[in-house]
């Protein structure tokens, strides 16, 4: 855990996957704009290493993440910096990642912590976390994507339940409107989203790669701009390397071995 007064975001390495850890303990986790810097640069990794092919998103300590640490952000006193252009936008709005990234998420999520996890793929939440997209209660309003990204999850009524409401609920409550995939004890949720990363990384990259980009195309552009992608998608992915062996593995009745090419 980290002993800095700012916090800090690092990454380490477990063959294909990037596990990105936030880390910030004494504050519940709370952003300070070096550490959303950190957490660009490390999304930015995950999607320009072609070693890498999934992500997970996790923090240290009991909380997720309590949200922002304002003064830093708004204050008289703020750091924040923009982004050096081509970085990964850690809530997906300028530039999204195009590789899958699975969040384990506990304890305190509220506000941007929310945000984070729904501009990623999968939400593994251990059973005592809690969500609050409170924005509104503070005479603003969620601006990292939230208020989009629940009604795309959730549907209109829950996500307008939720953002109007500005309310607490539960892991149980987020897993059945859709914000959350698995529920687990506490502590396991860390290891449930390395295990369904090290799943996703045994298939082959490109085309786990590509679905994640058909997939987002309907989301932003609707049925018909998804159906008009699909020669591109053919093209990527049924000429490459790792066609041939899943073909060939599969002649051969063995486990497949992609190379992301």
């Amino acid at each position: 855990m980290s002993d800095t007064p700012e916090g800090r975001v690092y990454c380490e390495r477990h063959d294909h996957i990037l596990k990105i850890v936030i880390d910030n303990v004494a504050k519940k986790n709370a952003f300070s704009p070096e550490m959303m810097a950190q957490l660009s640069d490390a999304l930015t990794l995950l999607e320009n290493d072609n070693d890498l092919w999934v992500g997970v998103l996790c923090a240290a300590g009991p909380a997720f993440t309590a949200g922002l640490d304002m003064p830093k952000f708004f204050g008289p006193t703020a750091t924040v910096k923009p982004h050096p252009v081509g970085n990964i936008d850690p809530f997906g709005l300028a530039n999204q990642c195009t590789k899958p990234i699975v969040t384990a998420v506990q304890g305190i999520c509220f506000t941007i912590g929310i945000e984070l996890m729904l501009s990623g793929d999968i939400v593994v939440a251990a059973d005592d976390a809690r969500f609050c997209q409170m924005e509104s209660k503070r005479g603003i309003a969620p601006l990292g994507g939230g208020h989009f990204r629940y009604t795309a999850r959730a549907g209109w009524g829950n996500a307008m339940y939720h953002l109007l409401l500005c309310d607490e609920f539960s892991a149980a409550e987020a897993y059945r409107i859709g914000l959350v995939q698995e529920v687990v004890a506490p502590g396991q949720q860390i290891d449930r989203a390395m295990a369904l990363a090290r799943i996703i990384a045994s298939n082959a990259p490109l085309g786990i790669r590509v679905t994640k980009t058909a997939g987002r195309k309907f989301i932003e552009a609707g049925e018909q701009a998804a159906i008009a992608a699909i020669p591109e998608i053919r093209a990527k992915v049924m000429d490459s390397a790792d066609a041939a062996e899943g073909i060939r593995s599969f002649v051969e009745r063995r486990t497949a071995v992609f190379q992301g090419r």
